[in-house]
């Protein structure tokens, strides 16, 4: 339930995307003139300021769709530039708080929901031919509408969700095999510089891999912390004995290094907090839910 605007706050600046946060029913004028003061410009990627699965997260293109966007949101939310790096993956990170050097356990690559036109089928058709695609059928044709009639040129490619989320259609593939020093490296010479931070998943929308391996040409889309989860898991390849040992490793380690922060001063949560967060978190849930309705 961490609001994602604090997070964002403590990330290294020249590796963040230009965010602005807005409350809840705050006017477009306000929103259009804080977007041209930050020196924002269309299209952008408006999120909940608390979000998870990807819910209600889309691309803004012009004033109109901000404003459908603003009338359906019931939340805080976020304006970003849209970071157009072409790849994006998931880094999962940790780091114990008495160590200097931290370790990359997993990376998810995220192959985005893209179509590729044949000069004959619509959009539509084209999603139809993949049966993950058609999952998100509804929630495309409501973003849409009438464009997914056209029909791409040969060979023309279309991404038609521009973020590499599970839920939203993105295929996700266990990349842990690109693991090096050099890249543990790289991540903890601007992790440890973000405060508190010692386990958690990174979303990264780099160039070239090799360029993120030496530190250039990426964004830090998301920074996710206790909450988030190992993704490599949901490769197709892997079985689910597989996610749930990755799981419970992921676990053992949250769960040392938040012993090791409680003997450092830091209290654990109680039990009567953990059920408040549970209901809210539901509560929060079904608000977002809402939005695609």
């Amino acid at each position: 339930m961490e609001p994602k605007h604090e997070i964002y706050d403590i990330q290294p600046p020249h590796l963040t995307p230009k965010t602005l946060y807005f409350k809840v029913n705050t006017s477009l004028d306000d929103i259009l003139e804080a977007i041209s003061g930050g020196g924002l410009e269309f299209p952008l990627i408006a999120k909940p300021d608390i979000g998870m699965k990807g819910m209600a997260v889309a691309k803004v293109n012009n004033t109109s769709e901000l404003e459908v966007y603003m009338s359906k949101a019931k939340f805080d939310f976020l304006i970003q530039e849209l970071i157009t790096f072409p790849n994006e993956m998931g880094v999962f990170y940790y780091r114990y708080p008495d160590s200097a050097k931290g370790t990359i356990s997993g990376i998810v690559i995220k192959e985005f929901l893209t179509v590729i036109g044949d000069g004959i089928a619509t959009i539509s058709e084209l999603v139809e031919r993949e049966p993950r695609y058609m999952l998100q059928m509804e929630v495309l044709k409501s973003e849409y509408g009438d464009e997914m009639n056209t029909i791409p040129t040969n060979g023309e490619i279309l991404n038609l969700v521009p973020f590499g989320n599970h839920v939203r259609g993105a295929k996700f593939l266990d990349g842990s095999h690109l693991i090096s020093q050099k890249l543990i490296g790289t991540f903890d010479s601007f992790c440890k510089d973000i405060p508190g931070f010692y386990y958690g998943r990174l979303d990264i929308r780099y160039n070239t891999f090799e360029e993120l391996e030496r530190g250039e040409n990426f964004s830090i889309i998301e920074l996710n912390g206790a909450g988030s989860g190992p993704t490599h898991i949901f490769d197709p390849s892997h079985s689910i004995f597989f996610a749930w040992s990755e799981t419970i490793r992921h676990f053992k380690v949250m769960c040392d290094i938040g012993i090791i922060n409680h003997k450092k001063g830091h209290r654990y949560l109680t039990l009567a907090e953990g059920l408040e967060m549970n209901s809210a978190n539901a509560a929060h849930i079904k608000l977002l839910k809402s939005f695609s309705k």
